[in-house]
């Protein structure tokens, strides 16, 4: 990263910043996790993944110093407590990074397709190149012990065909048959059963951990609020007589000494709704049966609800870090200030 002939982007400057927060966060995450695991073949995969995050943000600080860039305040050692029990079982952390790993693949793909500096798009080619080789480790490893998530099977096509009917379409009408899933709903119906899964035992292990009560709170209206959308997509599987995701065992652990900030825990809640939207809004796009695309579209809604609660309680107690933006213009004129 040394082009300083060409000023950086509000789209370059989105995605760093972005990055700098994403990595500081995953940085203690990982180094926790990394003190307890057990699992011989389970713990490089953390290691790895952890080395990633710390070069992302030696590169981004030093891109930071060269273009006089703000230093984002992020995350540090107090927002971890490395002397707290243990929390999450080996198989979790390997499911935990397997998740993060392709949502970083989706945010690096959209940055690198933002940028257009030489030196910005090969950092983010680097990263998600790094990320992709981080999901398929930790792919391999899950399928290799047995504790990989299992898509759905289906006979493959035999032959193709058109749409002939708007009824392809239907789904709302209760009192109308509802034609069976295709291939592209069953894939992200089952998708989603994995994400929420996995935010359902995030948020009993940041709950049962937080002493603040607004957290604690949240975090449980969290967990109803996924196992409910689990419920919802299980249940469209099973009415086309589709066994539901085999999940492995990513339980977690009683304890209930603080492990992570609070400050922490609800930022990562934050990254986790907003990936959690736009897999539903993708979804939605994508299915087209009428009664898929409302459900996804009602229940953005509700996780869109419960991620403005979480900034409300983050902006009240000081823990939401404000991203770039640019100067209220009218202010500087009137003023004299922004």
């Amino acid at each position: 990263m040394t082009d300083k002939k060409i000023h950086l982007t509000s789209s370059e400057i989105t995605a760093l910043w972005t990055t700098y927060m994403n990595d500081s966060m995953s940085k203690y995450i990982l180094d926790f996790m990394l003190k307890h695991i057990q699992d011989p073949e389970i713990k490089p995969v953390l290691q790895y993944a952890y080395d990633i995050s710390c070069n992302h943000l030696d590169g981004i600080y030093e891109t930071f110093k060269k273009e006089k860039y703000a230093v984002p305040i992020a995350f540090n050692e107090q927002d971890v407590n490395m002397d707290a029990p243990w929390l999450f079982t080996d198989v979790f952390c390997l499911s935990y990074v397997n998740h993060m790993a392709k949502v970083g693949m989706v945010t690096y793909s959209g940055f690198l397709s933002m940028c257009a500096r030489e030196d910005m798009r090969s950092f983010f080619t680097t990263a998600l190149s790094e990320t992709a080789s981080l999901y398929n480790h930790s792919s391999e490893i899950a399928l290799l012990k047995g504790v990989n998530y299992r898509h759905p099977y289906m006979e493959v096509p035999k032959e193709t065909d058109y749409v002939e009917s708007k009824k392809y379409l239907s789904g709302l009408n209760p009192f109308s048959e509802k034609r069976p899933l295709n291939a592209v709903e069953i894939s992200h119906l089952y998708l989603n059963i994995i994400t929420n899964s996995i935010g359902i035992k995030l948020s009993l292990a940041f709950a049962q951990t937080s002493a603040n009560k607004e957290v604690k709170d949240f975090m449980l209206r969290a967990k109803e609020i996924s196992k409910k959308h689990v419920k919802l997509f299980t249940d469209a599987l099973l009415q086309d007589e589709i066994e539901s995701p085999h999940i492995p065992d990513v339980s977690v652990s009683n304890s209930t000494t603080r492990t992570f900030s609070d400050k922490i825990m609800m930022f990562h809640m934050s990254l986790i709704s907003a990936a959690g939207i736009g897999n539903y809004a993708t979804a939605g796009a994508a299915s087209q049966r009428s009664d898929l695309m409302v459900n996804y579209e009602r229940l953005s809604i509700e996780v869109a609800r419960l991620a403005k609660t979480g900034a409300d309680i983050m902006i009240k107690h000081h823990w939401l870090e404000q991203p770039p933006g640019i100067k209220n213009r009218e202010n500087l004129t009137r003023h004299g200030k922004d």
